[in-house]
């Protein structure tokens, strides 16, 4: 463990009031491991993913923000969990990989123009001596309706996207893996987002304007 791996920074923001309000109403348990498990789940299930409303100022990607707005995606999710979990004395840290997204929207494909995702987001959390990759990003219910193998996490094991879904479809595929970071390095993330995702990045009015539950209801196969 290192200081930073425990310190507030301007994005990992653990000492906002409403961080420290959630880490001490979520983060319960015997011990560190157990307090991490909670924590993963009260940021998993407790705020929805949306990848459309995506807001890369500084403001909009603060870990805290997930807290008012009620939903994130999962750079800002994977930021909640380390903030909450810094602000209890459990290291976390952020970490980041490309991947390859086999399951889309219509609208995400045709924006992107690509399945491949960079600087997926997870959190970097040390328990018993050991880094354990949690990723909080896909909330339960939205597994549940797009047919995707929900992430546990118990703190012994990562927890990282599965190859499949329910269906044996193809889901995720790590291309690449960018390590941790202290803080969120923002502007290479939004440096290579306006590299590789030009129309998205004038497109994000749009983008947040559409209901992205509505269409992955819309796009599953009939059963």
């Amino acid at each position: 463990m290192r200081p930073s791996d425990l310190a507030p920074t301007a994005l990992i923001d653990s000492d906002h009031p409403g961080v420290i309000a959630f880490a001490e109403r979520h983060g319960t348990g015997a011990d560190d491991t157990a307090r991490a498990v909670s924590l993963y789940y009260a940021v998993r299930d407790g705020f929805r993913y949306d990848p459309y409303r995506v807001d890369l100022s500084v403001e909009g990607m603060r870990a805290s923000a997930v807290l008012t707005l009620g939903h994130g995606w999962c750079v800002t999710k994977a930021a909640l969990l380390a903030a909450a979990c810094r602000a209890i004395g459990i290291p976390a840290r952020l970490g980041y990989a490309d991947v390859r997204n086999h399951l889309s929207t219509e609208r995400m494909r045709e924006t992107m123009q690509t399945d491949l995702f960079l600087w997926h987001g997870y959190t970097d959390i040390e328990l018993d001596g050991a880094w354990r990759k949690a990723t909080p990003a896909f909330n339960l219910s939205l597994c549940e309706r797009f047919g995707l193998l929900p992430l546990e996490f118990d703190g012994r094991e990562d927890s990282i996207y599965h190859p499949f879904d329910r269906h044996g479809n193809r889901h995720m595929e790590y291309v690449h893996q960018r390590g941790s970071f202290d803080d969120m390095p923002l502007d290479q993330i939004v440096d290579d987002f306006r590299r590789v995702y030009p129309r998205w990045m004038t497109q994000t009015d749009t983008m947040q304007r559409a209901d992205f539950l509505a269409e992955v209801d819309r796009e599953q196969p009939a059963s």
